[in-house]
């Protein structure tokens, strides 16, 4: 309501100041104006110290923005390909700074010092083979690195090497959670159809398959530290995209196709909450929701919780209303901690034969309560 009311106040402004001058159009009606728009030296003069003008503000915005928002842009990377991804990034705005920083000063300082004057002609020439090739040679050669640099870098992370020990996982997206699929002791999934999705296989784990005999489901994800964690991502729905900001990781979950990405944790949750940039990060986060609780609270409504660092599994495509809430959890263990973590954990086939349970019922007839039914059928009892 306050952003329509803001809007609806800009609107009136505009159409205020376009009134204004009308009015000011008509008060001049009479006397000695020219009106033959054609522009004067003056007129040049103006605009050509008004591009002065406008190449400060985008140098004070920039200056401004780095020192306002530049805490806002991701920090160290949690990934052992991150450094190389930023690298890359940081190369790439280096040139863009750069280039831009130059042309836009002669571009505004041109337009100044040949600005139009009274019976001043300009210099034309049809073309110069020289400027050319220099502008568009350098160029090229600055793009080509780029692109060779982005090729070598892309290969190595995308390379997974089959028979190196990794962890497993499958990505499920679906609108609008994720849920996790792990290989189990095997290291292989097991196959998995959207057909075959029912009751507590929600995921269309095909359960007659000998690898999917130790896969196991859950809804928040564990990775060990220092090993190589191997994705593979579908999709039930729509186009999904697993985004995984602090790794460096992104990959599109396509409907009826399994795509794949991999890297190496290299902190700990707790180890990446402990970094000195995010302890001050979570600081000043906690300091805005304190603030803000306090204006809640006097409006008799819940303050906010305290905020708390996790790495989270995003989707990073439009996929729906529910998009901003589509999040997973992700935990780095050590190594210790990850196997611990493992001991526990129930397969598929396990959770699908405890709900295929049949329990025993009050007055039933005829019913055991230690066999368990097949996935399909489902026993009609004769209560008397």
């Amino acid at each position: 309501m306050t952003s329509l009311l803001v809007i609806i106040v800009l609107v009136l402004l505009a159409v205020a100041l376009w009134q204004l001058t009308k009015i000011f159009d008509l008060t001049q009606v009479g006397s000695n104006t020219d009106n033959s728009q054609v522009a004067t030296d003056n007129d040049n003069n103006v605009q050509g110290y008004l591009m002065f003008g406008f190449l400060s503000f985008i140098y004070i915005f920039t200056i401004y923005g780095l020192f306002t928002w530049g805490n806002l842009v991701l920090h160290t990377p949690a990934s052992a390909h991150g450094a190389t991804v930023d690298n890359l990034m940081n190369i790439t705005w280096i040139l863009i700074f750069t280039v831009q920083a130059i042309t836009q000063v002669l571009l505004h300082y041109f337009a100044f010092k040949y600005r139009g004057k009274k019976d001043q002609k300009a210099l034309y020439f049809a073309d110069n083979n020289k400027l050319e090739a220099i502008w568009s040679v350098i160029p090229a050669i600055v793009l080509a690195g780029l692109i060779l640099y982005g090729l070598y870098a892309w290969t190595n992370i995308m390379f997974i090497d089959e028979d190196e020990d990794t962890v497993v996982i499958e990505l499920y997206a679906q609108q609008f959670k994720w849920t996790a699929r792990y290989a189990g002791a095997d290291k292989v999934l097991g196959k998995a159809n959207v057909r075959l999705i029912e009751g507590v296989n929600s995921l269309g784990v095909d359960l007659s398959d000998p690898n999917a005999q130790d896969d196991f489901v859950v809804t928040e994800l564990h990775i060990p530290k220092g090993k190589k964690i191997h994705f593979k991502m579908r999709s039930q729905d729509v186009l999904h995209s697993a985004y995984m900001p602090y790794f460096r990781a992104q990959m599109n979950c396509v409907p009826g196709m399994v795509t794949e990405f991999a890297f190496t944790p290299i902190y700990t949750t707790a180890e990446y909450q402990a970094l000195p940039y995010m302890v001050e990060k979570v600081a000043n986060i906690n300091a805005i929701r304190a603030k803000k609780s306090i204006e809640l609270v006097a409006n008799g409504e819940t303050a906010l919780d305290p905020y708390t660092f996790d790495y989270l599994l995003l989707c990073n495509k439009i996929c729906g209303a529910s998009h901003y809430n589509m999040q997973m959890k992700i935990i780095v263990d050590t190594p210790e901690e990850y196997a611990k973590w493992l001991k526990d954990k129930t397969t598929v086939i396990q959770e699908v034969k405890k709900a295929n349970t049949l329990a025993p019922v009050d007055g039933a007839v005829g019913v055991d309560s230690t066999k368990t039914m097949d996935t399909v059928a489902v026993a009609k009892v004769d209560m008397k």
